[in-house]
């Protein structure tokens, strides 16, 4: 069913939308588990705010030097074998991180990371080789809602699961292999589609012309920087939100509840981005806007903690849209599925780049000051400068279509 050819894309295939919607759901439970147990986790390990930050860190910095090779290895083996390899990853990882030693919680981290970060590069290019035009933007959303919903229930069992099993948080991170292997299952029958010669994944990319490089392109980098400053606002809160609340008297189940709650509403944000983006007509306001959302939701945690449930909503609904458009842009901002791959990792390898900064940096500000006041500063003004890449990386127009109003002059330098 992933096309290589000029020709239209064919009707999306149930067996594989399925199979994209559980590659989906791998892509953030094992993440977003991680943020509602590091109280648990420092107190057992004896890690320090920032140590425990590297928890969040370490995806970022793995996705952020695998997704410029993804591509190459898309295009040296079938989508459905980088695929099927990208879930074994995460299923390995989860496994080993939750092993009784602390060099596993690191180690099975890291290769986690690295089966996610294949995975956050092939979907946007996968639906854009599946699905006509007017298609793209609903099955992102789709996919999108499939990771927020497991996001979000991660969240709010991680705690729960923590407290009542024995082993603890250990086994709250590594409940989540039978996902890995569920996923697994589902994708076999495609990976063997793939391997047939009248399949319908293909098993290499036709051979075609490259795709100009997106690392020359302004609007490339616009998309990059979106890409990396709603991340960074994303697994900042994923990873501290509830030691925030835990500062102010939120109990540690609670905590967790409130990042069910803003990823819940994110869903609905999600959702709501192609009726947004029809509304106005373009990307730029809802991108610029939904930015401007996470900002005040961070000033609400900053000026009125006592209102968690109001700000972890209106949190929720910035980052929801805010990932949706980020995954849409990358795909509406390429001319075909081989620009919209090599788009993709480009963005993701420099939006995780940035990303990758947050988490350790939020913890270390908090050792240094004894208070969340400068990590939500920084937050407040990161946002609002997202606002201003989002308005940009919104445009209508491919990424290499006009060399003279997108590509980086010698002395110009990146948004």
């Amino acid at each position: 069913m992933i096309r290589t050819d000029s020709g239209p894309p064919s009707p999306v295939h149930p067996g594989l939308l399925v199979g994209i919607v559980l590659v989906a759901v791998n892509l953030r439970v094992g993440l977003t588990c991680v943020g509602p147990l590091i109280p648990a986790v420092s107190d057992d390990t004896g890690l320090s705010s920032a140590a425990a930050g590297l928890l969040s860190t370490l995806p970022l910095l793995a996705f952020a030097v695998i997704s410029p090779v993804v591509p190459r290895w898309s295009r040296r083996r079938a989508s459905a074998s980088v695929i099927t390899a990208a879930l074994l990853g995460i299923m390995v990882g989860t496994a080993l991180r939750s092993a009784p030693a602390l060099w596993a919680l690191f180690a099975g981290t890291l290769v986690l990371s690295a089966g996610i970060a294949a995975g956050n590069v092939l979907l946007p290019a996968t639906i854009k080789s599946v699905a006509p035009a007017h298609r793209v933007g609903p099955l992102t959303s789709l996919y999108v809602t499939a990771m927020g919903l497991s996001a979000a229930v991660s969240s709010a069992v991680a705690v729960p699961i923590a407290q009542h099993t024995p082993g603890g948080w250990r086994t709250a991170l590594g409940v989540w292999t039978a996902l890995a292997l569920l996923a697994l299952a589902a994708w076999k029958p495609l990976l063997h589609r793939a391997a047939a010669p009248s399949g319908t994944l293909t098993a290499r990319a036709a051979p075609a012309a490259s795709p100009s490089s997106p690392w020359r392109s302004a609007l490339a980098w616009q998309v990059a920087c979106f890409m990396g400053l709603q991340s960074l606002g994303f697994y900042t809160v994923i990873a501290w939100l509830p030691s925030v609340l835990r500062a102010h008297g939120t109990s540690p189940g609670a905590a967790g509840w409130q990042l069910f709650l803003m990823q819940t509403v994110g869903l609905a944000a999600g959702a709501a981005v192609p009726f947004l983006t029809r509304l106005c007509g373009n990307q730029r306001l809802p991108a610029a806007g939904a930015s401007l959302v996470s900002a005040a939701g961070y000033a609400g945690v900053l000026l009125m903690p006592a209102w968690a449930t109001v700000w972890s909503a209106v949190l929720g609904f910035g980052a929801g849209a805010c990932l949706v458009l980020a995954l849409t842009f990358q795909a509406h901002r390429a001319a075909d599925a081989a620009a919209a791959t090599a788009l993709s990792g480009m963005a993701q390898a420099v939006g995780y780049a940035i990303a990758a900064v947050g988490p350790f940096l939020a913890g270390y500000l908090h050792d240094t000051t004894g208070s969340w006041t400068p990590a939500l500063l920084m937050l407040t003004a990161l946002a609002c400068l997202q606002a201003t890449a989002g308005a940009g990386a919104g445009r209508d127009l491919p990424y290499a279509t006009d060399r003279s109003e997108n590509t980086l002059q010698p002395n110009q330098q990146p948004l």
